[in-house]
């Protein structure tokens, strides 16, 4: 939990924020091979699955290039700490309760991460909005989307239950890169998932989240770490 005087905090997040806009930091990794390996950070919540996806993927060595260098959480206590600590992850508590505004919270993350250089940032499971963070790594954060988006994507709530009350016969997932907004922005892989006639919400998010948004995590920051993923525009460019 972050203990420092908040306005000192926000002075830094500040000229982190200005430092970046003139970095620029919008490039993907070099070329495999060339390089260390890419410094992530997981933002997570609640019960950790989608972090242990990708823990799961490090220690079957499906990633390479690929160095898990700190969980973020807003929350203490929740189980995917738990899962971070029991890997040898560094985890960390950033509370939002520490500061006035969303923005302000969104600042102290991205200064967290910047603090220990972070090339890419994955949304594990994290639920607050991402703030300033898009804007210090841009095309640098990845995440999942329980649906074949642009499908569902005005929906508040439970996407599953909307998907069966539609009578979609094939639904899925979709990793993509987060825009300036945090929301979907540039989309790097789908994958489809059939309904089937005894599904029931429960049913199929499990499906959902266990054959595609877990698979197509993992090979979205394993495509980045390779130095595959070129934006051009809003679209996503898988090289050789």
């Amino acid at each position: 939990m972050l203990s420092r005087p908040i306005l000192p905090l926000i002075i830094a997040c500040f000229s982190v924020l200005y430092k970046s806009k003139n970095r620029g930091v919008n490039a993907m990794p070099q070329d495999a091979g060339t390089r260390r390996p890419v410094r992530a950070a997981a933002l997570v919540a609640g019960d950790g699955a989608m972090l242990q996806a990708i823990l799961d993927s490090m220690y079957f060595h499906e990633l390479p290039n690929f160095e898990l260098v700190a969980v973020i959480s807003p929350e203490k206590g929740v189980y995917a700490m738990t899962r971070a600590l029991n890997a040898g992850v560094p985890a960390y508590v950033v509370d939002p309760e520490l500061f006035p505004t969303m923005t302000s919270h969104s600042m102290a993350v991205a200064n967290k991460m910047r603090a220990m250089d972070i090339e890419l940032v994955i949304l594990a499971g994290y639920d607050r909005p991402l703030g300033v963070i898009p804007y210090q790594f841009k095309n640098c954060i990845i995440g999942t989307f329980p649906a074949i988006y642009p499908a569902f994507e005005d929906v508040e709530g439970d996407i599953q239950r909307a998907v069966l009350e539609r009578g979609i016969k094939v639904t899925g997932a979709t990793a993509y890169f987060a825009d300036q907004d945090g929301r979907v922005g540039g989309i790097i892989l789908q994958k489809a998932v059939d309904v089937l006639p005894t599904d029931d919400p429960e049913s199929l998010r499990r499906r959902v989240t266990e054959e595609a948004e877990w698979k197509l995590l993992s090979q979205a920051v394993a495509l980045y770490c390779a130095g595959k993923l070129k934006v051009h525009g809003k679209r996503v460019v898988i090289g050789d």
